[in-house]
Formats: C-alpha cells, structure tokens, sequence
C-alpha cells in the first residue's frame, strides 16, 4: 500500500521551516554537501517540526548540529532505539532535543525532529553529507540534491514499517532555498549543465581548475536541483592516500589512513570496434498510475509512458540479429509479452511492437519485486548474458527489499537502471545498477529518454569481462584491507571505486600501486595505477567517511541476508563503524540534547510536519488513470488509487483531459520502418517518412540494385543528413543497417548515394554512412 497520507494543506497550520542554505564544495568527483535549515517558531506554544526529506542514496551523513542562540549543541550518533528514548525522555522533561534518523527501508529518506521550540524562538540545524559524483555516459560527474519526495508505494506484505511523507505541490512549497558551489579538480572545469537557472560559472584561477556556480536569483525550491559537470580528461584514473584521525586508536579504520582508487580501465580499439551479437535482454517497464503525467511541462504531450514506448521501439530495432528478447510491464500486477525469452527476428519484433504500442500508464501501484522475482526464475539461454534494463520513477517503499533479490541474481545478469521524472528513487536507481553490475541513467526536466538509455545499450552491447582481480604492490611493512565490495563488473569509460585502510609503515618506498586484472574477449587484459603513500592535503576525514559508508551499507546487506542469524554480531559491528566513524546507518541516529541553559519549556507541545514537495502532475494523473469515469469530479478532494492505499487529501485538483496525440516525430516514424535485419523495403510509408512521393523514390532508383538496398541506402542518407543532432538515438540501428548492406554485397553502392543525396538534398559521402 501507499506508506503517506498524501498531500496537506499547509495553510491550515504554520511550517517553523523558514529557509534552506545549501553549501556544495567539490573535488574532483566527491561532493561535501552543508546544509543549513532555519526555523523558527511563530505560534505562542511550543512546537516539535518533524521533516521528512530526501537525500542522495549513497551519501554519508557525517555530522548534525543545532545552534540556539549563541550555542552550538553536536548531534552524536547512538544506536536507533536508545537515540529515540534519549529524544523522548527529554522532550517529556522539558527539554530541547533534536534527533535525525535514516529510513529502515530505504537510504534516500531521513527524517528529522526539531523537538521544543519555544514560542517566538529560532533554532539553526546544520546537516553535512559526503557522496560521489556518479558518471554519466557522457562522462559527466552528477550531482543532484534532491528537492522533490514523491508518495512510496509500500506492497502488501513488504518488509519494515512505513515512512509517512507529508507533501505538498511543488509550487506551495512555504521555504526557500539558497544554493551555491565550489568546484576544484586537478583538471580544467568545462563547463557545468544543470536542470535549473544558473549563473554564469565564475572562474577562480587561470588554468581554470577552481570555479564557483550559484543558483540564479529567484530559484524556487520545486524541483530537484541536478549539476553535471565536465572536466578536460576526465578519465584520468586517480589515487588519494587520506591520513587517519589522530584522535582515533590506531588499527582502526578512523585512525589509520585510507586510500581510495578510481580506475578506468581503456579497452583495445579491436575490441571497442565490434558489438556482441548475442544476449539475452529483458525489458522491465513500470506502468503505475504515476508513468502516466508528462516527461517536462513544456511538452505536455509526452508522457512518461509515451516516451517509454518510443524508447522500446529504438531498442527492439536496434538489437542485434541472433540476440534473445522479452518485454515485462508491472505495476501492482505484472504482465510480459512472451511466456520466456525468444530469439530476435521480424516475426517476434513485430509482435512485441504490437504489445508496446498498447501499453498505458494503468497497472495500478509499483510493485517491482514479484517481476524481478519471476525474470530470476527464468532459466539462462546458454552463451546469451542476460541483460536487464528497469524503467521506473522509481516510488517505491521496499528498496532494499528489491536490492538484495538483485544482489543475490548478479551472477546471472547485468543490470541496467533508469529513473525517470522528478524524485526517482535514487538509493533505488544506483542500486539496481550498482548491485546489478550495470549502470544508471536518471531522466528528469528536460531530458530526453532515448538517447541515455541508448548510451546504456551501448554498455550493454560493450563484450563481458571476466576473471575480474585487483592485486596491490605496497612496500614491505605496509598491507591493505579492501573495504569495498568486489568488482563485478567493467565498462569502457566507467569508473571503478575501491577503497582500502592501509596498515603499518615503510622507511623506504613511497610508491604503491593497484592492479586490476580481467579476461576481455578470451584474452588476458590488465590496468595500473600507481599512486603515492603520502597523505594529501586538505582532505579532512571525506575518503575515511566514504570508506565508512560504503563498508556499512555493504555490511547492512550482509545482516539482511543473513536474517540475524549470526546473533547480531554483524548489526553490532555496522552500530560500532556508525559510531566511531560518525557516518549514519540504518541500525543508528543523531541525537542532541540541549541541556546547558536548565530551562523547561512549559506546555504541551505542537506537532508540525514540514512538507516536501510533490510532483503534482504524478499525482494528478494517478487520478486520470487510476479512478473509473464515473467516479470523477470537478474537484476531487479523496481518492484510493491503489488496492490498499491511505486516501490522498489533494489541494486543488482539477479533472483531467487526455491531450491530444500529436503527429508522430519522423524519426521515430521511419525508425518504425525498419526491419529486424537492419534493412528498409521500398514502400508508400516510407516514401513518406522520407518526405517524398512514391513516384519520386521509385523513378531515382538505380537499375542495378535490389529496391531494399535502395530503400536501406536512402534512409542512412535521411539519418545522416537531417538527423545528425539525435545521432546518438539511432547509430546503433544505422550500424545493424550498414551492416546489413555489406553482406548484400551490392553494386553500385557509390552510384546509389549520389542518386539518394540527390533526391533528398545532401551530400553525404559513402564513408559517411558507414558503408
């Protein structure tokens, strides 16, 4: 079911929430993220402000703090039971407290509780949170601090208690944001793209590797607030040795020092230049009520779900002959096209664009587990690697329910992840992928959805590596404990983090070095990186907090499967590392007590919920797709989505109308045309998405050629000529069908392209279209 009540009116109670400050500094490709909340309370009774609110999965939060006055009060983190009782106990003695927890079933919530502020009274919270900067396909670093926390279907019978999220559209959203960033990287900043306003990026030295980027004036906090940054050479692999704390017992992971490698293993060109022509790829599409509003505002036309059929069309035509295929659809059911995986021709391409082209937003609630669960049941087609691609918006309860089953399955398959719109699940996201040995995509404002999950095709197609190895060269008198997670998996251009606590000392060497050794085409294949042992400057504990989290959240996985049988040695082990490393988990929470000025607030006090904000349009058309006609109204004030689901009480939410479908784009158009081999026939349609007569494709047809070759032949053209900006959503289909064209070994192909850029205006030479 639902885990919210949905939307609230926060004109019927004040919000103390007044301002958020967010602070973002980062080097090379970590992120130190402060933010500062204010609050203050305006009522003439004291209140408890308790807020929900999303952060990226994989960050580290390492350090809460309220200021009162001129005091600073330091949240220290204790194991989750004891925090609350701490939390409670003050608050029932007239206390101040503030206590911030992470969600039990998913990491990209947290909830905060500012606890007894006195009438008229101000209090200042600061969060700080260390992550990575995912890669995109592009070779952009992502950062995104999310702003929008979408309703999380819980599925019936799903582990762990709910989270109850309070939200409101975006547009009411009764706080404002602040947001600015400092960029360092040994290498020149590019630029930086973001889905937001920015101003113009100020550079802060010559050789512009320093620069700060600010939110443009008059930012609303009504969407997720994503950077992408670029750097020149960005796949320089990289090595930073971190000094322990000094504070810290020596032999742990906080006193000793830490390093952490970041690889990009290069491929030979031989191999690089060649896809694999087998594979088994399964297609998993969310078809909940919330696929159904639009990808962006400024094209109302183009639903989520839309878009996702128009990317299934580019999918299906581009895979190769001789690949195996099935396309599953979920949402609080789950429906696939074929009863298991069938090999790929024009025959079952056909039927399956058939389904696709059927395919709406109207399966109810997102329950991905039981799909997953029956992919996995599926027997592996021998010499076909599975490849799984999930489309979701990822809202969803029971995250680390649905990553441990793709753990427990990541021998058998890749797995390739996309979040699409305004809150994806992140911790959802970069699991599937992370645990699935993958990569994620996230589409959101502006983005078009073809062409990242063609960039993810790519991968996918890129050959498998095995025998994956990583060995160490230290001096002697120096050892290392790997802290991450072994690697599974490896793509050209993708980066690989390892994370190691480094033991004892050298009098002598200097010099240490990674080594990752891998099988890539049946042939042995290596990477080096040598790196210094000398600790770096001005990294403060960031390497050692990362290590932390990603030893921590490997460890809670571990707990999970295990199901405590180890009578919590390992829970008490992830408490420990929180503890000591001051990094959250999901066993422990912040807590702080103020107890310095001896005051007790008198009174009972208020309880008021901070809202978030809602992607409107996700729930607006939950209500076009999820309720019968008949039930519709002119204002509809309660409505039950889902089988099970809390009613949601929503502010001004008028009847939908189904837009009205606008003309199909002409690349999609004569993509369509295509057949599973790679060729086009010589037809009326395609005449058409040429923008040309039959007359005319028929009477400039040379005598020498077969009419599919001439067919094929005009359409690179057209691909090459008029479409040279989405090349990256059709190159793969265009080279299935150069491909395809060599094996006719045809005459005269020179003379057809001269006669086809006649006809259609360009001047493309042979080479061009890969020919």
């Amino acid at each position: 079911m639902m885990n919210c009540c949905g939307l609230i009116t926060v004109q019927k109670e004040p919000v103390p929430l007044q301002s958020i400050e967010v602070e973002l500094e980062v080097r090379d490709h970590v992120a130190t993220v402060v933010s500062t909340l204010k609050y203050q309370n305006k009522e003439d009774k004291p209140v408890e402000a308790v807020f929900v609110f999303p952060l990226p999965g994989d960050a580290a939060v390492c350090h809460f703090s309220a200021v009162i006055g001129q005091k600073e009060i330091v949240a220290e983190v204790k194991e989750k039971q004891e925090a609350r009782e701490e939390y409670d106990d003050a608050l029932s003695s007239g206390q101040q407290a503030f206590l911030l927890e992470e969600s039990e079933q998913s990491p990209d919530i947290f909830s905060m509780k500012v606890g007894g502020l006195a009438p008229g009274e101000s209090a200042s919270i600061r969060l700080e949170y260390v992550t990575e900067l995912a890669v995109q396909a592009d070779d952009g670093l992502r950062f995104c601090l999310p702003a929008v926390l979408n309703p999380r279907y819980q599925p019936q019978g799903s582990e762990g208690a709910s989270v109850q999220v309070f939200s409101v559209p975006a547009s009411l959203v009764p706080y404002t944001l602040c947001f600015c960033g400092r960029l360092f990287s040994p290498r020149p900043i590019c630029k930086v793209e973001s889905s937001c306003s920015l101003e113009p990026l100020q550079y802060l030295n010559t050789d512009q590797t320093q620069a700060t980027v600010k939110l443009a004036a008059g930012h609303k906090f009504d969407r997720d607030v994503e950077l992408v940054i670029y750097y020149k050479d960005a796949h320089q692999p990289t090595a930073v040795v971190e000094a322990g704390q000094t504070s810290a017992e020596t032999g742990t992971l906080m006193g000793d020092p830490v390093v952490m490698v970041s690889l990009y293993p290069e491929f030979p060109q031989s191999v690089m230049s060649s896809v694999a022509s087998c594979g088994e790829f399964v297609f998993l599409l969310d078809r909940s009520g919330s696929m159904g509003p639009s990808v962006n505002s400024k094209e109302r036309h183009q639903t989520r779900i839309s878009s996702a059929r128009d990317t299934l069309l580019l999918l299906l035509k581009s895979l190769p002959m001789g690949c195996y295929f099935n396309i599953y659809s979920f949402g609080s059911s789950f429906e696939h096209i074929f009863p298991q995986s069938v090999e790929y021709s024009q025959k079952t391409m056909k039927q399956a664009l058939k389904k696709v082209e059927e395919m709406e937003a109207n399966l109810g609630g997102t329950e991905i587990l039981k799909p997953l669960k029956h992919i996995y049941s599926q027997h592996c087609i021998p010499n076909q690697p599975r490849q799984l691609f999930v489309f979701t918006d990822g809202a969803v309860g029971n995250t680390k329910e649905i990553l441990d089953v793709v753990k427990k399955n990541s021998g058998s398959h890749r797995c390739f992840s996309f979040g699409i719109g305004q809150g994806a699940s992140s911790a959802l996201i970069n699991g599937l992928a992370k645990e699935g040995g993958g990569h994620a995509q996230f589409i959101r404002g502006t983005d078009r959805m073809q062409p990242k999950v063609m960039q993810s095709l790519r991968f996918a197609l890129q050959p498998a590596v095995e025998d994956i190895s990583v060995t160490w060269g230290l001096p002697k008198g120096v050892s290392v404990t790997v802290l991450s997670p072994p690697i599974t998996s490896i793509f050209q251009g993708h980066r690989s983090l390892i994370y190691g606590q480094l033991t004892g000392q050298s009098s002598e060497a200097t010099e240490g070095s990674v080594t990752v050794k891998y099988s890539l085409a049946g042939r042995p294949s290596q990477n080096q990186l040598h790196f210094s042992l000398k600790p770096a400057e001005d990294t403060g504990l960031t390497v050692h907090r990362l290590a932390a989290r990603t030893l921590i959240r490997s460890l809670e996985m571990e707990d999970r499967e295990l199901r405590g049988r180890q009578d919590g040695g390992i829970k008490e082990k992830v408490m420990q590392l929180s503890v000591q490393s001051g990094v959250s988990s999901c066993f422990t929470a912040f807590i702080a007590v103020n107890k310095a000025d001896g005051k007790v607030i008198q009174g009972p006090l208020v309880r008021r919920n901070v809202p978030t904000a809602v992607d409107l349009m996700a729930i607006h058309d939950c209500l076009e797709w999820n309720v019968a006609p008949k039930e519709k109204t002119k204002d509809m004030t309660c409505f039950d989505p889902f089988k099970g689901a809390s009613s949601l009480d929503v502010i001004g939410c008028k009847e939908a109308t189904a837009p009205k479908q606008p003309p199909r784009d002409p690349l999609l158009q004569l993509v369509s045309l295509q057949k599973a081999s790679g060729c086009w026939i010589l037809d009326p349609d395609l005449a058409a998405a040429l923008g040309k007569t039959s007359e005319e494709v028929e009477k400039s047809k040379p005598a020498m050629v077969t009419s599919e070759v001439w067919a094929t032949i005009l359409a690179l053209i057209w691909l090459h000529g008029f479409k040279m900006d989405a090349k990256e959503e059709w190159e793969l289909l265009a080279m299935k069908a150069a491909s395809w064209l060599r094996a006719q070994n045809a005459p005269c192909v020179p003379e057809c392209v001269d006669a086809g850029n006649a006809l259609l205006g360009c001047s493309l030479q042979k080479d061009a279209l890969m020919l």
